[in-house]
């Protein structure tokens, strides 16, 4: 497999070819190339962006407006469950309101499973809430770290191509000397792609920072609710009989 800097050394070849020859104008790979860079920019600007989006999106449809919102939700499941009327309470999470969040979800799980034993109940809720919710969560978040990531490294790449330009027209033109306009557009082409890849990745940070909040926020929001919710379910089974 080819190395970064064999990979780096064949440009830096292509380019001293092309600056050899100026009336045959620049070289076709490297425009190329330079080209290809955008792109992978422009790409990982769309994608990165579409991902934090999407992450911050998902993250707050899983939560619950307010506290006040979730202590409501949980008030009412409770009185069905106290009245030991499990579809009642299903039905409470079954409200199309409801259908994306987090705790109506596993609330309406472990319901449906109350013929478990509650040590079951309490795993199983535990397993969805990491796979279904949470699993799904980091996949988004991992695109978006991918964006951050990926955006500097293809400026910096276009940096050292844009040197690596500079720096063979002037060694193939030592003698005659080199028009500065020639350099310009070389260094030119380093400056902007480093700029872009940095101007990609700090709103991306900042979006990804402000989504792992929401995360960790909605796994505390969790882990008091189904705490609250499975020992009323307990109760409600243990009147029951079951």
């Amino acid at each position: 497999m080819t190395s970064v800097s064999e990979l780096i050394s064949f440009i830096g070849i292509l380019a001293q070819d092309a600056a050899a020859a100026p009336a045959a104008g620049p070289s076709t790979f490297m425009k190329i190339i330079e080209n290809s860079i955008w792109a992978g920019i422009a790409a990982c600007a769309a994608g990165g962006m579409y991902a934090g989006l999407l992450l911050v999106r998902r993250v707050k449809q899983k939560q619950f407006p307010g506290a006040a919102s979730e202590q409501a939700f949980l008030t009412e499941l409770t009185e069905c469950l106290e009245r030991g009327d499990f579809d009642a309470a299903l039905q409470v999470c079954d409200n199309p309101a409801l259908w994306n969040k987090a705790l109506a979800q596993l609330a309406a799980i472990a319901i449906q499973a109350r013929d478990l034993p509650m040590k079951k109940i309490r795993q199983m809720v535990g397993e969805r809430f990491e796979r279904d919710i949470l699993g799904n969560l980091d996949r988004t978040n991992a695109w978006v770290g991918t964006s951050i990531k990926t955006a500097p490294q293809l400026g910096l790449l276009g940096t050292v191509l844009g040197m690596i330009n500079a720096f063979a027209k002037i060694a193939g033109a030592a003698a005659t000397g080199v028009d500065p306009k020639e350099l310009s557009a070389d260094i030119s082409f380093a400056l902007w792609t480093t700029a872009a890849g940095m101007a990609i990745s700090i709103p991306l940070i900042v979006i990804q920072g402000s989504a792992s909040n929401g995360i960790k926020k909605l796994q505390e929001n969790i882990d008091e609710g189904t705490g609250t919710f499975l020992d009323s379910l307990a109760e409600a089974k243990a009147r029951a009989g079951g």
